[in-house]
């Protein structure tokens, strides 16, 4: 996997099920502390909401390290769970899911709020803009100081970024790659007789 979805601006989509309003928030988070951070915003915008159930794929789709989900409420199984196996299954990473339900008087039964929250994501999940986000790898590497222009250079041209810079007896520079990259990168060192000092690929 060289990239994945995932959610280009946070989104609104609203769903209406035997009177329930299902009303979907999604936005793109890096990490499960801005996924919560997500989470309490949709609250506070929704506060007479009678639940806010969520789901979330808060780094690469499959790192299930940053899977999580909630049923806020609902009966046991059926939001929450039901939310997770929608949004794993959509291939999206870095997504936070929130469905607020307003309850409309008229229950569903567990199988029918199953069928309902399902159909609160698929749907929005079928709307949603999204932009790939490239894997990447930390890469630290050693270059002259007469190659340093060029490559600086050159890196302009590619998806990889500069995350740290250190100046001493030579440049020591900390790159973010993208996978589909480091082939190329390996080439190009060679080019202006850099090297690689340090990388978290193998």
């Amino acid at each position: 996997m060289e990239s994945y979805p995932a959610p280009k601006i946070t989104q609104l989509f609203e769903l209406e099920i035997k009177r329930s309003r299902f009303i979907t928030s999604v936005a793109r988070v890096e990490d499960k502390p801005a996924a919560k951070e997500f989470i309490a915003t949709v609250r506070a915008k929704y506060p007479d909401a009678n639940h806010h159930c969520w789901a979330i794929v808060a780094g690469r789709p499959n790192d299930s390290y940053q899977h999580d989900q909630s049923d806020d409420g609902e009966p046991k199984g059926t939001a929450g769970k039901p939310m997770l196996n929608v949004l794993t299954h959509s291939g999206l990473g870095n997504t936070a899911v929130v469905v607020s339900r307003y309850f409309g008087g008229i229950k569903l039964g567990a199988g029918g709020l199953v069928r309902a929250y399902t159909q609160a994501v698929s749907e929005a999940l079928a709307e949603l803009n999204t932009e790939p986000t490239y894997i990447r790898e930390e890469v630290t590497i050693d270059l002259p100081y007469t190659s340093f222009d060029i490559f600086e250079h050159w890196l302009q041209t590619k998806n990889t970024s500069i995350t740290d810079k250190e100046f001493s007896t030579s440049v020591v520079v900390t790159l973010a790659v993208p996978v589909s990259e480091i082939l190329e990168l390996k080439e190009k060192l060679q080019q202006v007789s850099g090297k690689i000092i340090q990388s978290s690929f193998k």
